[in-house]
């Protein structure tokens, strides 16, 4: 912490603010917070940890507002959320030996179907039609759950808008869509941090620092996803579904 002047820190708590009211709906906060990381000066292993420090006190705090509002279908997600923690940790432990950035193609070609088809489906998410899940829904649900997960702890960008497609698929509104998500997302962020603070791979001052703008960012802009619904959170999804292909391409370049 001795490094960080005063004009580091309010980054560190803009940045964490502002990637919370993002990613406490759609996702994507990650294309803010870890590039302040790394301009605080952390190194890449410690600024993806300590992300997911900070991450994950966000994504409790929009978990648990879309709860508290009854937006989480707690039936839906209780038996997806141990396939999400199991698959994270798998992830991050895969980080450690194979390099990440084969998958940036994947991601763009992922995202920009997820976008387009979104985008041609006007009245997509307006109202709820998911009644239960049958065995094949179930076993789908599941294997995208697990795999999500994986990619969450081994990646990372993109993770909440396939986990809100994915309940968009399986017929829940925005708003249910983004709640669930969120369910999801809470679990596999927990797994990877804690495979993260067992590698030591965790800066704890920071993470708190940005981890508190967080929860602020995280529960105002989960608050008014609520209040708005699908006429918030829709051009939203799409408009961080375009700036995350946006940054994998240019990367690529």
């Amino acid at each position: 912490m001795d490094h960080l002047s005063i004009g580091m820190l309010l980054l560190v708590v803009v940045g964490g603010f502002a990637a919370a009211f993002v990613d406490s709906v759609v996702g994507g906060g990650g294309l803010i917070s870890v590039p302040v990381l790394l301009t605080a000066g952390l190194p890449p292993a410690a600024a993806l940890g300590t992300n997911k420090l900070a991450g994950t006190l966000s994504s409790l705090t929009s978990t648990l507002s879309f709860f508290a509002s009854g937006h989480v279908d707690i039936r839906a997600v209780r038996g997806l959320i141990p396939l999400s923690l199991l698959g994270a940790a798998l992830g991050t432990l895969t980080l450690r030996h194979v390099p990440s950035g084969f998958l940036k193609p994947m991601v763009v070609a992922m995202l920009a179907v997820i976008a387009v088809y979104t985008l041609l489906r006007r009245d997509w998410g307006e109202r709820a039609a998911f009644v239960r899940f049958t065995a094949g829904t179930a076993w789908l649900t599941g294997i995208a759950a697990f795999v999500l997960g994986f990619y969450d702890g081994f990646f990372g960008p993109g993770t909440g808008s396939c986990l809100i497609f994915a309940f968009l698929l399986l017929g829940f509104d925005f708003v249910k869509a983004a709640g669930n998500a969120k369910a999801l997302n809470f679990a596999s962020n927990l797994a990877s941090l804690a495979t993260f603070l067992a590698l030591g791979s965790v800066h704890y001052g920071v993470g708190l620092i940005m981890g508190a703008a967080m929860v602020a960012g995280s529960w105002l802009g989960s608050r008014f996803a609520i209040r708005r619904g699908r006429a918030y959170i829709k051009p939203l999804f799409l408009v961080v579904c375009a700036l995350l292909i946006g940054k994998q391409v240019l990367d690529l370049l």
